[in-house]
């Protein structure tokens, strides 16, 4: 089987290299010809993911064309370039099942990507792959857990048992929108667990965070139709978990940035677009959504960490 991987980024990369290790043939297409022509030459992605060998069975190409003969896509492109990269090459796509990778809520109209891949490729099974994973960890072959969301039962199967390896295990879900939600959601905690960090303001209130974040993902989760089973999963709970306790995580890496009043790393930090997403989000469904709120007010700069860390403490008591 020929896998195509859309998006030559770190975990572009690192699902490449997990699958062709289980002896797929993949297809790692990536926008820069330079870079890909680089990666061909140095079996290495040295930008994203340095000191990882691509196997063998990944062919690292910049042409669309390239992806023809594949039976699986992959779709690992940063959340806010999926709609743009479709509208430009959707038609050139093979007709075959396209999995979406990115955790993030479209900025304007905040749309889930598998709404955007429905939309733009009407003609084929849209599924969506997440959860705990860091992509160094993926690339090196240690043990991981994903989840792999898909309407269709029957497609989801065949993508969960055509995906999974020896090293990645795939569990399967058709609540597709809890699986995008819990995916999203957790990286604006995870911006809110980085900032207390950079803040010094200790593992109780990261603690916190976490907790009162996972119901505010769970509410709003719910308000849209999941179901909470899917909330506590992998795809929920576990990915939420992962990225609010380590620096691997971009979105932690950057609130702890700012939280110390540093500039942050740079790179795709998917939790930036979605906390506004999130908020309005909110807002149309009638879901309060205070943590989400104070981290976008930050980082829009409407409000300074100190005064919305202040406001949190001092909002209502209530019962849990």
């Amino acid at each position: 089987m020929r896998i195509g991987v859309i998006g030559a980024g770190a975990f572009g990369t690192a699902l490449a290299c997990v699958e062709a290790a289980a002896g797929r043939e993949v297809v790692l297409w990536g926008r820069d010809p330079a870079a890909m022509a680089a990666m061909a030459e140095t079996r290495e992605n040295r930008a994203r993911l340095p000191g990882v060998p691509l196997p063998e069975r990944v062919r690292p190409v910049a042409e669309i064309a390239a992806l023809a003969e594949c039976a699986i896509l992959l779709m690992v492109l940063p959340a806010q370039a999926t709609a743009g990269f479709l509208a430009d090459h959707g038609g050139l796509l093979p007709g075959v099942p396209a999995v979406f990778c990115a955790k993030g809520l479209a900025r304007g109209d905040f749309r889930r990507q598998s709404e955007i891949g429905s939309a733009a490729l009407p003609d084929r099974p849209v599924a969506v792959l997440t959860g705990p994973g860091f992509a160094g960890e993926i690339a090196r072959g240690l043990p991981t857990a994903l989840t792999i969301a898909c309407a269709d039962t029957g497609t989801g199967q065949w993508l969960q048992t055509a995906l999974s390896t020896p090293r990645l295990r795939l569990y399967l879900t058709d609540d597709v929108t809890g699986a995008e939600l819990g995916g999203a959601l957790k990286n604006v905690i995870a911006l809110a667990c980085g900032m207390a960090e950079g803040r010094g303001l200790g593992q109780s209130a990261r603690a916190a965070l976490m907790t009162r974040g996972f119901a505010e993902m769970s509410r709003l989760a719910a308000a849209m139709g999941a179901r909470a089973e899917t909330l506590t999963g992998l795809s929920g709970l576990g990915d939420l978990s992962l990225t609010c306790n380590s620096a691997q995580s971009r979105n932690f890496a950057t609130g702890e940035a700012l939280g110390a009043d540093r500039a942050p790393a740079g790179g795709t930090v998917e939790g930036v677009a979605t906390a506004r997403a999130a908020c309005e989000l909110g807002r149309r469904h009638g879901v309060e959504m205070p943590i989400a709120e104070a981290v976008a007010a930050v980082l829009e700069g409407g409000l300074t960490l100190g005064a919305a860390i202040d406001g949190l403490l001092r909002r209502p008591l209530k019962e849990e």
